[in-house]
């Protein structure tokens, strides 16, 4: 009864506020933010979410954030990831970019078609799925150090890896992503992109010998003898020897690739 004494204004708040973000743009809204704006009390607000149910949905539950879901993407369940994941980690409160072969695709590497996004934070994170959208969060401590960009032209502002950033994570991360021979693969169309300058930058950013190491190889396999040697030059003198793929098997009798200091137990 008492939301029926309600003004018409206060009724048809929830509704006039979504349409209102879609027309500026965004795709999604805090609770909160539906508070502040229509003067509603929370339990009002989430009572109007809840009969624009078609309209509105979670990335998580329990959690006060909300995606619009345009009629044009009922099918896929909500908005494409990349419109609402800057607000998203920005109402999280923690830092993020799209990386992997999530950040290469925006590059223009995509040798087979990715079904979920591909983001690095800063904390353990659940893998969303939201209809047929599924978005996978990878831990990477000392993420600020990291160098990212804004995608430029992109729908919404979006923090993505610069390529070399996203090269090293790609090599650094292989054995979360399909392993060596799939992150070579997705490297490979990125190496047009790699600039010396902001190689070296990124390597005094990571301080990560072994990726180093490994990404070196990989370059020095490909061509980019320039960019190998860069690499090289910013290693250390003494080199652990290490394998190119991490493992837990026996590597007797695995050759060395004494250059980079590596165990070559893979055929890349």
């Amino acid at each position: 009864m008492a939301e029926k004494r309600k003004s018409p204004r206060l009724r048809g708040a929830a509704a006039t506020f979504l349409d209102a973000r879609l027309a500026a743009g965004h795709t999604s809204f805090a609770l909160a933010e539906l508070v502040k704006d229509k003067g509603l009390s929370v339990t009002a607000a989430k009572n109007q979410l809840l009969r624009l149910d078609k309209r509105v949905v979670r990335p998580a539950r329990r959690q006060q954030f909300f995606l619009i879901v345009a009629p044009e993407h009922r099918a896929m369940g909500g908005p494409p990831v990349n419109w609402w994941l800057d607000d998203y980690f920005k109402w999280l409160g923690h830092p993020y970019y799209l990386a992997l072969q999530s950040a290469a695709a925006v590059y223009g590497s995509s040798p087979q078609a990715l079904q979920v996004t591909q983001v690095m934070t800063d904390s353990p994170r659940r893998e969303i799925k939201v209809g047929r959208l599924r978005l996978r969060c990878f831990v990477k401590r000392g993420i600020e150090r990291t160098p990212t960009q804004p995608l430029p032209n992109a729908y919404a502002p979006l923090n993505v890896s610069t390529p070399e950033a996203t090269a090293f994570d790609l090599v650094r991360y292989a054995s979360r992503i399909g392993g060596i021979a799939r992150a070579v693969e997705t490297l490979s169309p990125l190496l047009p992109l790699l600039r010396g300058p902001e190689l070296k930058h990124l390597l005094q950013a990571e301080e990560e010998t072994s990726t180093a190491q490994r990404l070196g190889y990989i370059l020095e396999r490909a061509g980019k003898e320039k960019l190998a040697e860069a690499i090289h030059a910013w290693l250390p003198t003494r080199l652990p020897l290490i394998p190119l793929v991490p493992t837990g098997a026996s590597l007797a009798d695995v050759p060395v690739i004494v250059r980079w200091r590596l165990l070559n137990n893979s055929s890349t």
